[in-house]
């Protein structure tokens, strides 16, 4: 929803799951990920005399019963809340607009957010905060034809490289377009153009697939421990396995066209099982291990669907083979649904702005 003139604004992004090729988007690989209409972000925009943005009631919390509460929340979820975001995002903009000189109108506005997206679950629930608030101002300022598509994952991701906030740009290309989109991350595209080469994909071509994810995530692991600097290092193992994961995107998308689904089930396990082996248990963390093996136990494919906390899982026996992984994860402590995957979220105006490849 967006208006002129002093009407409030309000924007949604979704969550994403990576299906294939993560995470090869920060190794110059490519992905298959798609818009998790399950969770949200939304952030609200309303004009106001001063420019506010507003703590979230829960998020945000300041006041506390007592000194071990405050504790116990930090240790629990750190120290993220969401204005922070809001505010990254707001200056990200602005100093692309001057850089590109995008002139922007005059006027303050009060932003405020509100997010159902669990927690530590690699959903991308901070990158969906700053999408959000990020159309807000696209609209409010009325530049969404003047900023590209393709670049607005990038600003997405340097308001969270300004919070100290390490990931790549698939979750914030799933965000920014909505529905399934594939993603080449070539050196050739990244260093010509400062972005992938981002191509929508038919929803329609995707089986039922599952979420699975804990309520309460206390062992998350430190997934990208030091898979990176091997890479950096030239690291022969990390390089191939890498290339491979990749690869495993691109195979994904030849066997999703076919509808070869016997093939997915392969790939995604592949996939699992290549950033297994190149992070290492302890990296991983026993929960995530286990929410994987739950699902291969009644022979679905499972595989995460970010760094860890939630898992993408796919049945290929059909409603028999789901029943049996319901129970199966209900017994094991899971929360498993099904996944909503949302359609494109992209209107006249930002088809209009893609740049033609």
């Amino acid at each position: 929803m967006a208006g002129e003139n002093g009407n409030v604004i309000e924007h949604k992004a979704y969550a994403r799951v990576g299906l294939l090729g993560n995470p090869s988007d920060v190794y110059y690989g490519r992905t298959i990920s798609f818009s998790l209409g399950n969770f949200w972000a939304s952030v609200r925009l309303q004009p106001s005399k001063e420019l506010v943005i507003v703590p979230h009631p829960t998020h945000d919390l300041v006041q506390f019963e007592s000194l071990s509460h405050m504790v116990n929340r930090l240790q629990a979820e750190g120290y993220y809340g969401g204005v922070r975001l809001l505010m990254a995002i707001c200056k990200v903009f602005h100093n692309y607009c001057r850089d590109e000189n995008i002139s922007l109108r005059e006027g303050n506005f009060t932003l405020s957010y509100d997010t159902n997206i669990p927690r530590q679950t690699g959903l991308s629930g901070s990158s969906a905060i700053v999408c959000a608030a990020l159309s807000c101002l696209l609209d409010f300022y009325n530049v969404r034809h003047l900023i590209k598509v393709e670049v607005r994952p990038n600003l997405i991701l340097n308001a969270e490289k300004e919070l100290g906030i390490v990931a790549g740009l698939q979750d914030r290309v799933a965000q920014v377009y909505g529905g399934l989109v594939y993603m080449d991350f070539s050196k050739k595209y990244m260093e010509e153009l400062g972005h992938g080469n981002y191509t929508p994909m038919d929803i329609t071509i995707l089986p039922p697939l599952y979420l699975v994810y804990a309520e309460n995530p206390s062992d998350s692991g430190k997934v990208h421990s030091t898979v990176r600097q091997r890479w950096l290092d030239g690291d022969e193992f990390i390089i191939s396995s890498m290339d491979e994961v990749a690869n495993i995107a691109l195979e994904g998308r030849a066997a999703l066209l076919a509808k070869d689904y016997g093939k997915l089930v392969t790939l995604m396990n592949r996939n699992f099982d290549l950033r297994r082996s190149m992070f290492g248990d302890n990296a991983l963390g026993a929960l995530n291990i286990k929410m994987i093996e739950v699902a291969r136990r009644v022979g679905a494919a499972s595989k995460f669907t970010g760094s860890g906390g939630a898992a993408v899982v796919f049945c290929p026996d059909g409603p028999s083979q789901v029943e049996l992984l319901e129970d199966a994860y209900h017994k094991a402590g899971f929360v498993i649904e099904p996944v909503k995957v949302i359609p494109s979220l992209l209107n006249d105006i930002d088809l209009k702005s893609i740049s033609s490849k």
